[in-house]
């Protein structure tokens, strides 16, 4: 397409490809200057390429379903297009402008999957980088094979990103998401998370500077990390379960060597940990700690109010400041207050 104001209405129909050494484009936005006013919409653009399983993309095809010669487009939109089979990109528009992909599908792309500056209604599947780059992204899912991102955006609504071991969801700010992970972050938000769920085999399950009602699992890694976490919960089983400079109504839990919950701050939360310590915080109001092992069910390096801290075999409960607090331990030692002590 070298001109502007144009519509392309595939009807319906298939341009494919068997190239043997992919070059070409489905489609190409051609003009010199870059194209202004551009739709395509209902019809499907086909290549053989395919993930040959180890992470590698090969075959016949297009090297571009839909693409753009520099400089970005303007005012471009694609709908209802099916895109599959690509060595490189599937649908690529750029971001920072004003292009709008919405209600496709594109699998089996080597490199990027979709890249726009707003996608909605739309699946990746089986991208070797990121499966779904978009300035906004809402409704979507994207999974990433390999070290790729499953879903990367400045703002995600509603969006599922699933990585092999990269990470399932990166974002600026998330809202009603869901991010997993193999080994690397399910969830990463740079600023907020809010009622978003991030799960990872051995990486962290969910990671943010705000995250609220959210829940964070990891098979090895952290299971929530966040700078401010309310009504959260994480779980690991074997490392923190909860990691955060200020938690408020939180749990966390971990069923190996990490912390239950550590925070710098911790209101009204529980932590519990197999055989480290289960609750650790500088300060702590009214929270509950257990350990099943020698370590510490709950410690507080500077105050701990209304706490309770247990462990099988060592030390129950350790503060600096206790006031109205409870510690117990099968075998080890019930309570150690080192400063100031007030407890029953």
């Amino acid at each position: 397409i070298t001109t502007n104001d144009v519509t392309l209405d595939l009807n319906g129909f298939t341009i494919s490809s068997t190239e043997t050494t992919p070059t070409g484009y489905g489609i190409k936005l051609a003009r010199s200057a870059g194209n202004t006013d551009i739709t395509i919409f209902n019809g499907h653009i086909k290549g053989g390429v395919t993930n040959n399983g180890s992470g590698t993309y090969s075959g016949p095809g297009f090297n571009f379903g839909i693409a753009y010669n520099p400089p970005s487009p303007l005012n471009v939109r694609v709908t209802g297009v099916s895109v599959s089979g690509c060595l490189n990109y599937g649908i690529y528009l750029g971001t920072g402008n004003s292009t709008v992909v919405e209600s496709c599908t594109v699998q089996n792309i080597a490199t990027i999957g979709i890249t726009a500056s707003t996608v909605s209604h739309s699946t990746v599947n089986q991208c070797g980088n990121i499966a779904i780059n978009a300035d906004n992204a809402s409704d979507c899912y994207g999974y990433a094979t390999g070290s790729g991102t499953g879903v990367s955006a400045t703002t995600a609504n509603n969006c599922y990103g699933s990585s092999g071991s990269g990470v399932g969801l990166s974002v600026y700010t998330a809202n009603n998401c869901y991010g997993s992970s193999g080994s690397g972050d399910g969830l990463d938000a740079d600023t907020g998370a809010n009622n978003c769920t991030g799960s990872s085999s051995s990486g962290t399950g969910v990671s943010a500077t705000t995250a609220n009602n959210c829940t964070g699992s990891s098979g090895g890694g952290i299971g929530l990390s966040a700078d401010i976490a309310t009504g959260c919960h994480g779980t690991s089983t074997t490392n923190t379960g909860l990691h955060a400079t200020t938690a408020l109504n939180c749990y966390g839990t971990s069923g190996g060597g990490g912390y239950g919950l550590f925070a710098t701050t911790a209101n009204n939360c529980y932590g519990t940990s197999v055989s480290y310590i289960g609750l650790e915080a500088i300060t702590t109001q009214n929270c509950y700690g257990y350990c099943s092992g020698g370590s510490v069910g709950l410690e507080a390096t500077g105050s701990a109010t209304g706490c309770y801290g247990q462990s099988s075999t060592g030390i129950g409960l350790y503060a600096l400041i206790g006031n109205v607090c409870h510690g117990s331990s099968s075998s080890g030692t019930p309570f150690l207050v080192t400063h100031n002590v007030n407890t029953f």
